[in-house]
């Protein structure tokens, strides 16, 4: 089915590598605009400058290297409202954050989530690549390694924060840590599993139609003109 079928829109930018507290401040003017109807269902698609983010649930007792490691590195940390632990986000990582409504779209927490790992799995599908859920692990894995994190965050019925997908960024840095309690090594890439370089804008292209179908809605790419919401005023 195409994309265009779908009654219900979604506008999808992608913004590039845009800095963690810029995307986080972002996407808290898309929820309220969002609650408020002002907007529809919006997937931000980007990629972040080097840094660990710390979920609710665990603190920093999961970074494992020396605390000067992370400033040498160019690595900052941010505590966020996401659940989840610890994950690294960095350029070669496509970062999804969808502003949806649940309970316009007819959605519960969990097949919310189920919906965001069967776009993923369906998007590597479309790349040769079976992924699949791994019971107690939210995400999805592929080859016995994970490939893509999840963690969100549910505000009267707006979902933040969302996914992070292994492209091509560097694997090494999720040593320094224990990604959602798991060792570093645990973790992959789509370029590592198919033992080449992936362009991004590929990645993107096979993920639109793939959360268009499993979400019903007619996920297009757009110009990123939500970006302006941050030169709203507040309130």
């Amino acid at each position: 089915m195409s994309v265009s079928t779908f009654n219900k829109a979604c506008v999808a930018p992608y913004l590039g590598i845009v800095p963690y507290e810029v995307a986080l401040k972002l996407q808290q003017r898309l929820m309220r605009a969002r609650a408020e109807g002002k907007i529809g269902d919006v997937l931000l698609l980007l990629q972040h400058p080097p840094v660990f983010t710390i979920g609710r649930f665990r603190g920093g007792e999961d970074i494992i290297v020396p605390p000067e490691t992370l400033p040498r590195d160019g690595i900052t940390v941010f505590h966020t409202n996401r659940g989840g632990g610890i994950t690294y986000h960095g350029p070669g990582q496509l970062v999804g954050y969808p502003i949806l409504n649940l309970k316009e779209n007819d959605l519960g927490v969990r097949e919310y989530i189920q919906k965001l790992e069967s776009a993923i799995i369906k998007l590597l599908l479309a790349m040769g690549i079976e992924g699949y859920r791994l019971a107690g692990y939210p995400g999805v894995w592929a080859s016995e390694k994970k490939v893509c994190s999840l963690g969100i965050h549910v505000s009267h019925y707006i979902t933040t924060h969302g996914f992070a997908l292994n492209v091509t960024n560097d694997l090494r840095y999720f040593e320094y840590v224990r990604p959602c309690s798991l060792p570093g090594e645990v973790m992959t890439s789509v370029s590592e599993l198919l033992g080449h370089w992936v362009p991004m804008e590929k990645i993107i292209e096979r993920l639109l139609p793939s959360f268009s179908e499993v979400f019903g809605l007619s996920c297009l790419q757009e110009s990123d003109r939500w970006l302006a919401i941050l030169d709203a005023p507040n309130g």
